[in-house]
């Protein structure tokens, strides 16, 4: 196998990584036009529904018919809609690594959806998850924790949300990759949409009139995420599930340096401190057998 080959894949999954990484500056750009981050998912998401639709027709009776990637839909669309919401309006390096409190949600879904047991191992990976998570969120004053901020609990909900998804994608990897592919997309539009109609005007406005300036950017939002999802389905269907996990890692980097260089995080001791255990119980959870 020709280098270029042996490493395409990884390549792949950096560049999701990336996309998904630097995502929150255009998310940014289309909010100050007046475009709510949670109508920015739904329009993005939409469009990546109507190319896959068009593209594997088929996958959409699969869908229908499989109550259980209806759970997908909706754990999908709440991890885009808390995640693309929260890196929005809140510091980025906090939302992303309160986001990637998965293990501690993996654990305890596996045990409860796959029936998977608690080693020691794994108890360990929620000790250091939830030990991070204490730090970030305890407050600078030391006064003690209080009651979570919205960003904050964007963060932490939508990495629940997306532990879930994994593990149904885990439970349902018999089905086919376009139905589960739609089904993920569908749950961004949908669950996106619906927030902000349940949501009202007031907290959520509509959408502002149409503009060349901010549909060209949510239409190229839109075909960087498609190309996201491709790039990591090729890299993960080719490389070992531990590799693939701890290369999607370095979205952290990607975003925390994005954020930082732009303006759009800040970096205190405690959230390096608390951070580094986060990632640490991912980096851990990547590498189990």
């Amino acid at each position: 196998m020709s280098g270029a080959r042996r490493f395409a894949p990884a390549l792949a999954l950096v560049l999701n990584a990336l996309i998904w990484g630097t995502s929150w500056w255009p998310f940014r750009q289309l909010h100050g036009a007046g475009l709510h981050p949670l109508w920015t998912t739904a329009l993005v998401y939409l469009m990546a529904v109507v190319v896959i639709g068009l593209a594997r027709p088929a996958a959409w009776r699969e869908v229908v018919r499989t109550p259980a990637l209806w759970l997908i839909v909706l754990a999908s669309g709440t991890t885009n809609a808390a995640f693309n919401w929260g890196v929005t309006i809140g510091d980025v390096v906090r939302v992303v690594l309160l986001f990637y409190l998965m293990p501690l949600w993996a654990v305890l879904l596996a045990r409860l959806v796959l029936h998977e047991a608690l080693t020691r191992a794994a108890l360990l990976r929620v000790a250091m998850a939830l030990g991070g998570a204490l730090i970030v969120l305890w407050p600078e004053a030391g006064a003690g924790p209080g009651p979570l901020r919205l960003t904050d609990a964007l963060g932490v909900i939508g990495g629940f949300s997306f532990a879930l998804n994994n593990v149904m994608l885990r439970r349902e990897a018999a089905r086919s990759e376009g139905a589960r592919s739609l089904a993920m997309f569908v749950g961004g539009a949908v669950v996106a949409a619906g927030l902000a109609l349940a949501l009202g005007a007031e907290r959520v406005p509509p959408p502002p009139w149409l503009s060349a300036g901010w549909v060209a950017v949510a239409m190229l939002l839109g075909a960087f995420f498609l190309l996201s999802n491709l790039a990591l389905q090729y890299g993960a269907a080719r490389l070992p599930a531990n590799t693939t996990a701890v290369i999607m890692l370095t979205e952290v980097v990607f975003a925390s340096a994005s954020a930082l260089a732009l303006g759009a995080g800040s970096l205190t001791p405690a959230l390096v401190l608390g951070g580094g255990l986060i990632v640490g119980a991912a980096v851990l959870a990547a590498w189990r057998p």
